[in-house]
């Protein structure tokens, strides 16, 4: 499998669940991210979201997402909290999903997280072993 057929994957699921850990408890949420042509994943987070927390406390991330076919792709990366205005603006045009809780990126309650990829590992129902993906 090669990066591209990684990064439709990640399209085609349109979301993916995120993994953070609360002290030593991993946490796994649903969440649907923006994945940017730059390569990085940004997820808008409400203001009480514990999500900001717990990358505050340790910003390791994991978001795996598994398409209609059961392909999955693993991505694993180091989350940081964002306040720029463009990015949110571009998560919010392209999640439209998001209108349901916020009024629009300057909302007071919209927290961006943006997670830079380190590491890409992918699979398929047919494959014996998961393969790590060169970015």
């Amino acid at each position: 499998m090669n990066k591209e057929e990684a990064i439709d994957i990640v399209r085609d699921a349109g979301f993916g669940f995120l993994a953070t850990l609360e002290g030593d408890q991993p946490r796994v949420r649903p969440m649907m991210p923006y994945l940017t042509d730059e390569g990085e994943l940004f997820l808008a987070l409400l203001g009480r979201s514990r999500t900001i927390s717990q990358i505050k406390n340790n910003p390791k991330v994991e978001v795996c997402f598994v398409d209609r076919k059961m392909w999955y792709c693993r991505v694993t990366g180091k989350a940081t909290l964002s306040s720029d205005l463009a990015k949110k603006q571009l998560v919010f045009e392209n999640v439209p999903m998001l209108r349901q809780y916020f009024a629009g990126p300057e909302d007071q309650n919209f927290h961006l997280a943006v997670i830079h990829i380190l590491a890409l590992e992918a699979m398929t129902p047919h494959s014996r072993m998961p393969e790590q993906i060169a970015l």
